[in-house]
Order: structure tokens, then C-alpha cells, then sequence
């Protein structure tokens, strides 16, 4: 069993891009964050991604408001952001408050700065096979540590565990692709499917993101699988104190696959490494639209 180090190959991209922004003349690329209210979880990640930007060399914009602001303002300040010229990518943290429309704010961005991958129109382009649309990063973080894993994903049996407009919808899209790094055939299973254990056990490559701790049992995988969990789970202990844990069973798996993700420092890093490419990639196609125009 190799363990797939999700935070090795982050911290590879990172030093990869710092890099390639280093001999950028002129302006640096330009990351703006939006968050509203106090939620502690949602200012640990913002932070987090503010020091990831910092590390690389990507300039970023942090705009804090309070969980009262009304929907209007918030419309009016991504229209700021959208028009602003030394700002390539747009990050919304989420949750937003009750009160805001998320489908609303994520159809507010511009397309050109839809550094999540949210956008219909990028999901769109996504789906026909354009590789120069946005993709959303926590599928394409996945793809990558497939990708620099050295795993063949051409021809074989994807199962992905989870429907969600965020991984597994996406991920299905970018595995089937006509593309290096795709043309898989992909299962997607769900709440609704009928005998998941024995869909789960006939993938050559295993890929869960269900919200549901340890919802992956030995009895589910193939003996030699690829598993990778894109889980993050808290589990309360016995007694007291709590511990992250995925969607796999991994004392129980490990044993059985050819390659598996740990939780945490499997996918995890890999989506704000995901995030600081997409802002590159942003600045890079505003570049280039500028020169050719």
C-alpha cells in the first residue's frame, strides 16, 4: 500500500508556482476574499489562504463584513471586484448568511475571475471539454494527486461516492473526459442507489466525498483499489475530545488498496494549492486576452 501525501504534493505545486510568479515583471497576481460575519472555521480558512497567497507571491484582497449585511451590498462590492483590473480571481467564503442568495452571488461573479469553479458558465465549458474553463478545485485536486501519482485512470472503473454539485458532480465530468489525465468510466453513487457496497467493490479507483465518517467498510473495496477519500469528518471520542476523520475506514482499508489518501494530509491541501493555480491561471488568460486585444 503506497499513502498518497496530499500535503507533499501541495507544498511541490506551491514551490512550482512561487517559481513561475517570480519572474512575473510588473503586477503580481491578485486574489480577492469576501467574508461575512465571525463564523471560526470560515476565518481559519480564510486565513489560511491569505498565508498560502502570501507564500507563493499572489497578492490578496481581503474584504470582511458583517453577517448583517444586506444582499444589495454584497452584489455591489463583487461588482467592484469584477471591474476592478488589478483583480484576477473572486473567492466568496462560504456558508453565507440565511438571508443571501448563494446561487444569487455565485452567478454575480465575473466567469474570469471564477477561481472556485462555481460558475454556471464554467461548469458549462467544463462539460463540453474545455480545458481552459475553470474547474473547480477540490475535483481538480483529486485529478492532480492522480496525476502525479503516476495512476492510469484511462480505461478504468471510477466509482465516486457523492452527488454534489461541488466533488462529485464535477470530478464525474472531468474523469470522463476525452482528455490526459481522464477517459475513465465513472459511476456515480449515492443515497438513492441500490447495493452501493457491491457498485463501490468492482471500482478500479474509489473515490468518496458523502459526509459520512468512515461510511467506506473493507467489504466495499476491491482488493487493490485506489481509494481516495475526500471526507473530513469529526468524530466525537468516548470519554472526551474528538479527532478528523474521512469517509473511509482507513485502519481497516489501507491494508487492501495500492494507493490511499490519509485524512487529514490527503486531499485537503490539495484544494487551496488548486486555488492559487486557478488564480495564476486567471491572471495568465487576462494576459493574454490583453495582448491579443
Amino acid at each position: 500500500m503506497i499513502l498518497i501525501d496530499g500535503k507533499k504534493i501541495a507544498k511541490d505545486i506551491r514551490l512550482e508556482l512561487k517559481e513561475t510568479i517570480a519572474h512575473i515583471k510588473d503586477r503580481k497576481p491578485c486574489l480577492a476574499v469576501v467574508l461575512l460575519g465571525e463564523n471560526p472555521a470560515s476565518q481559519i480558512y480564510v486565513k489560511r489562504k491569505i498565508e498560502a497567497c502570501q507564500e507563493v507571491g499572489i497578492l490578496s484582497i481581503r474584504r470582511c463584513f458583517d453577517d448583517t449585511l444586506p444582499e444589495a451590498d454584497l452584489l455591489k462590492e463583487i461588482d467592484k471586484l469584477n471591474n476592478d483590473v488589478s483583480v484576477d480571481g473572486i473567492l466568496i467564503q462560504l456558508p453565507l448568511p440565511k438571508h443571501i442568495n448563494v446561487e444569487k452571488i455565485m452567478l454575480a461573479i465575473s466567469p474570469e475571475k471564477d477561481v472556485d469553479g462555481f460558475h454556471p458558465l464554467n461548469i458549462g465549458k467544463m462539460f463540453v471539454g474545455d480545458q481552459q474553463a475553470f474547474r473547480p478545485c477540490t475535483p481538480l485536486g483529486v485529478q492532480t494527486l492522480l496525476e502525479r501519482y503516476n495512476i492510469e485512470v484511462a480505461g478504468k472503473n471510477v466509482v465516486i461516492c457523492g452527488r454534489s454539485n461541488i466533488v462529485g458532480k464535477p470530478l464525474a465530468a472531468m474523469l470522463m473526459q476525452s482528455v490526459s489525465g481522464a477517459n475513465a468510466t465513472v459511476t456515480v453513487v449515492h443515497s438513492r442507489t441500490k447495493d452501493i457496497a457491491e457498485v463501490c467493490k468492482r471500482a478500479d479507483i474509489l473515490i468518496v466525498a458523502i459526509g459520512k465518517p468512515k461510511f467506506i467498510t473493507a467489504e466495499m473495496v476491491k482488493p487493490g483499489a485506489v481509494v481516495i477519500d475526500v471526507g473530513i469528518n469529526r468524530l466525537e471520542l468516548e470519554g472526551s475530545g474528538s479527532k478528523i476523520v474521512g469517509d473511509v475506514d482507513f485502519d481497516n482499508v489501507k491494508d487492501l488498496c495500492s494507493y490511499i489518501t490519509p485524512v487529514p494530509g490527503g486531499v485537503g491541501p490539495m484544494t487551496i494549492a488548486m486555488l492559487l493555480k486557478n488564480t495564476l491561471h486567471g491572471f495568465f488568460k487576462k494576459l493574454k486576452g490583453n495582448n491579443e486585444g
